[in-house]
């Protein structure tokens, strides 16, 4: 891969006043050689493993970071799935105990975060599936850098209802576990799960990939957007070019410090997922961009089809810059994390409603998002089988990450810090669904899923 001066120069703009980085440098690790009877072992395997990998991810991202002058953000590890470690383990505490193997090989080696303490439930439950999700409250409250997941639907399989019932009580029992409900912010509920997701807290280490693979996620939402500011006269059409030449640029980018990094590190290159994510500093918005297209706010008319067009030239100039575009690669519209999706939800312009129909277009799902404290465990059911209906519909991934905020209600603010921003608690609809999702079973998968 070869860059000419112009190219080179171009990206040192980026970097130095777009906001462009690395947003993220994921190493997912096969942990399934490891299996043991006796959690004790099992974790403690597992923790050295990760913490050796762990130091040397971060030693090398470091260095690589400072000798190109490209930031990268988060150095992150992912493991295969928590239920699949533990299923011959009898200890009852089995999942704890590797959960708090994991969260302090993360603290030593200095990675940001660890996922895959989760399991794939799409179809129905193992026993150790259930031990796995009747521990997230425990573990995500009683543990610093591990994420949770659950995979409760997909195309092929159909949704697992009966889970998904369970989940809207353990979501009630994790947000009280912890102040303002930060438990729930280190937790997702998916349809189709990509394997090789770089991004947290939905980020694990799938059955179908090597020992080890290093994954990027990149982020150019400042980027985009000076890009459609210079540019207020271009139809959708040009605009739609303009978006797609840059994504191709940084996805170069990004494809090229993972490649590197994979290299020192010895291990396979994974893919480079595309992703728009904005954090809540000025200038790194994905709302700021579809508001530099023309909307007044983030949820008038018209708010879907501008995603709509920004996730297609993302998505078209990814694939022409990498052969390895993977993981989520979609636009993030988290609302914590955007300070322009806050002031929307502040000022009345963007509701759950709504919020819901952009995910129908964004490949990522609801995210970052707070409700009352009194909402029911039927209800946060139901949003989940709403949001995850369709990604299971249209074949693609949509995620749920919702904090039922203690003590709060509609029109109050949770502050969570960092990268995980301030979420404005967004109200529900007041009518009912619980004898709905209460029927429980499993919703079939699609007539699109009969492709064979």
């Amino acid at each position: 891969m070869e860059f000419g001066v112009e190219e080179v120069f171009e990206t040192a703009g980026m970097i130095l006043f777009e906001h462009f980085d690395i947003r993220a440098v994921t190493l997912g690790v096969n942990l399934k050689d490891l299996v043991d009877r006796d959690a004790g072992r099992l974790a403690q395997d597992a923790g050295e493993r990760l913490a050796g990998l762990g130091k040397r991810l971060v030693g090398e991202a470091v260095e690589l970071s400072e000798s190109m002058g490209l930031p990268i953000i988060n150095k992150r590890l992912s493991i295969t799935p928590a239920a699949w470690l533990i299923e011959p383990c009898a200890q009852a505490d089995a999942p704890l105990v590797l959960a708090q193997a994991l969260d302090r090989a993360a603290c030593e080696a200095g990675v940001d975060f660890i996922g895959g303490f989760g399991a794939l439930v799409q179809k129905g439950t193992t026993a150790a599936d259930r031990r796995v999700m009747e521990s997230l409250p425990q573990v995500l409250s009683s543990t610093q850098r591990l994420c949770g997941f659950l995979n409760l639907a997909s195309t092929l399989a159909g949704m697992n209802m009966d889970a998904i019932v369970r989940l809207g009580h353990i979501l009630k029992d994790m947000a009280a576990a912890g102040p303002n409900g930060i438990a729930c912010a280190k937790f997702v509920a998916f349809c189709n799960a990509p394997e090789d997701n770089p991004f947290m807290a939905g980020a694990f280490h799938g059955g179908g990939e090597a020992d080890a693979a290093l994954n990027v996620g990149i982020s150019g939402p400042g980027v985009v957007r000076a890009v459609v500011d210079k540019h207020p006269d271009a139809d959708l059409t040009a605009l739609s070019e303009i978006i797609r030449r840059t994504v191709f640029k940084i996805t170069r980018g990004g494809e090229l410090v993972g490649r590197e990094l994979a290299r020192r590190l010895g291990v396979p290159f994974g893919v480079v997922d595309i992703s728009l994510a904005p954090t809540t500093a000025m200038g790194d918005s994905v709302g700021r961009i579809l508001e530099g297209m023309g909307l007044e706010r983030v949820g008038a008319p018209g708010t879907t089809a501008a995603l709509a067009l920004l996730i297609d030239a993302v998505k078209k100039g990814g694939a022409m810059a990498s052969g390895r575009v993977g993981g989520l690669s979609g636009t993030f519209i988290p609302v914590s994390e955007d300070e322009a999706m806050i002031e929307a939800v502040e000022v009345g312009a963007l509701s759950l409603e709504k919020l819901e129909a952009m995910t129908a277009v964004c490949s990522v799902g609801l995210d970052m998002f707070a409700v009352p404290g009194d909402t029911s465990a039927a209800t946060l059911s139901a949003i989940i089988a709403d949001e995850l209906s369709i990604g299971m519909a249209n074949d693609k991934t949509t995620g749920v990450r919702v904090i039922p905020a203690p003590g709060t209600v509609a029109g109050d603010s949770v502050d969570f810090g960092g990268l995980l921003g301030r979420a404005p608690v967004m109200p529900v609809n007041r009518f009912s669904g619980a004898a709905f999702v209460a029927r429980g079973g499993r919703m079939p998968a699609p007539v699109r899923s009969l492709r064979n």
